[in-house]
């Protein structure tokens, strides 16, 4: 946490003690406002084990927060990223890093994964009300008629309502109500496309991966995976390890392609991870996952290549990447 946020925190203590409620509510506006603006501290450390002691604590304090201006929209989005993030990053990674070893142990980081993400998409679908009134109704009904009234500046809000739900979907892949929900995910996703396919360095392209990583039955689409993967790759300059791992995972494994999958993750492991300061803690933690994929790559693959993982399972594995790479959990 910052020392300007310190200092606004320490304001709101003290307003809280001895002053009227306006100076109270200007010193939490104060921080809310700090908080919902935070930059890239997160995402630019190298140390995943520091932030993820640290980030509960700057969660926890967006939520105290929200009780008290429960309307306020950035801090509404940043704790619907933080915790799609958090979850994904230290809460669903490391429950799939354990399930060959600990089957319980991972299914219950799952269960927990699952809870977080709801919990996120509850702070986006209240910050989405309040400039779309009945969203979430219409969205159930008609997906890709209710996300046409978003405008280009509301990509932000349209990609994190789209990651912390198609997370959910991921998390809870085994409940039928929630597989209903992916044309919502994909309604959402591909509205925040047109309006800015370069947001987030091509991000919206690696949910595109995933989500076309899965059967033609549920939309899925091989050629369109591998249009976004190429299009992620460029927009990122080939420095981000979130396309190369969610192709691998998703398409290569899906396909039998040991071959591909062997060089797409040695692509996301030769990334410098200092070279783009933004991208550092994403993509620690994408090498992470590539090393743990390339470890079971003899569970994933057959010897003659007939018979992999059944491809719905592989692509909805592939959708916790949904919340990939802007892991700077405060943005």
């Amino acid at each position: 946490m910052s020392p300007q946020t310190v200092r606004l925190l320490v304001l709101v203590l003290a307003a809280s003690v001895g002053a009227g409620c306006s100076i109270k509510k200007l010193a939490i506006n104060g921080l809310a406002d700090t908080l919902a603006a935070s930059g890239d501290s997160f995402a630019s450390d190298e140390d995943p084990d520091l932030i993820r002691d640290a980030v509960p604590f700057s969660l926890k304090t967006i939520e105290s927060l929200l009780v008290e201006v429960p309307e306020h929209k950035g801090l509404l989005l940043t704790a619907c990223s933080g915790f799609t993030q958090y979850a994904y990053a230290f809460v669903q990674t490391d429950a799939e890093l354990i399930e060959t070893r600990d089957y319980e142990a991972s299914v219950a980081g799952r269960e927990r994964a699952l809870r977080m993400y709801q919990r996120a998409l509850g702070y986006c679908l209240r910050r989405v009300e309040l400039t779309h009134k009945g969203f979430r109704a219409a969205v159930e009904k008609d997906p890709a008629g209710a996300v046409q009234t978003f405008s280009k500046d509301e990509v932000p809000v349209l990609y994190w309502t789209g990651a912390a739900w198609g997370a959910a979907v991921s998390a809870g892949s085994e409940q039928p109500e929630l597989l209903n929900q992916l044309p919502i995910v994909r309604a959402i996703m591909a509205r925040a496309l047109e309006l800015d396919e370069a947001y987030e360095q091509g991000g919206i392209h690696d949910v595109l991966i995933s989500l076309d990583s899965l059967p033609e039955a549920m939309g899925g689409s091989v050629q369109n995976a591998r249009r976004h993967f190429a299009r992620s790759v460029e927009l990122s300059s080939g420095q981000s390890a979130s396309p190369y791992v969610s192709l691998a995972s998703g398409i290569s494994v899906a396909e039998q392609n040991r071959k591909e999958f062997d060089d797409l993750l040695a692509k996301a492991l030769a990334i410098d991870v200092d070279r783009v300061p933004r991208l550092r803690l994403s993509n620690v933690i994408y090498q992470r996952k590539a090393r743990a994929l390339l470890a079971r790559a003899d569970e994933l693959f057959t010897p003659d290549g007939s018979a992999g993982p059944p491809p719905a399972v592989v692509g909805l594995n592939g959708l916790g990447s949904l919340a990939h790479r802007a892991l700077g959990v405060m943005r």
